[in-house]
């Protein structure tokens, strides 16, 4: 039985088990080496913040109105517009998107 119980437990790894050492002589771990930033919850949290305001922006909005606050604030995945850049690419005036934009912050 023991022995059995060995093999069963023979391929099991921990992420905490010393895999490497590094230039210095340091144990490196399997945690070291595949950990993710530290801000990853907080990037996840943004990307599904982001993902459920464009799904309001689609419902409640025109198209137009919805294409200004896409451009304005980055919501089509590109960085977020200056008001003139976002009235330039619409063919509008700086103080349209303005109104547009400040009216739709309150949702």
């Amino acid at each position: 039985m023991h022995f059995r119980s060995l093999r069963k437990s023979a391929g099991d790894v921990s992420l905490s088990d010393s895999i490497d050492m590094d230039a210095e002589g340091n144990s490196l771990s399997l945690m070291d080496i595949i950990s993710e930033d530290a801000d990853m919850l907080e990037s996840i949290t943004h990307e599904d913040i982001c993902m459920r305001l464009r799904g309001y922006v689609d419902s409640v909005l025109s198209r137009r109105e919805a294409d200004i606050i896409k451009l304005r604030y980055g919501l089509d995945g590109r960085p977020p517009r200056t008001q003139r850049e976002t009235a330039d690419i619409c063919g509008i005036s700086r103080s349209y998107v303005s109104r547009r934009c400040y009216c739709k912050q309150l949702f």
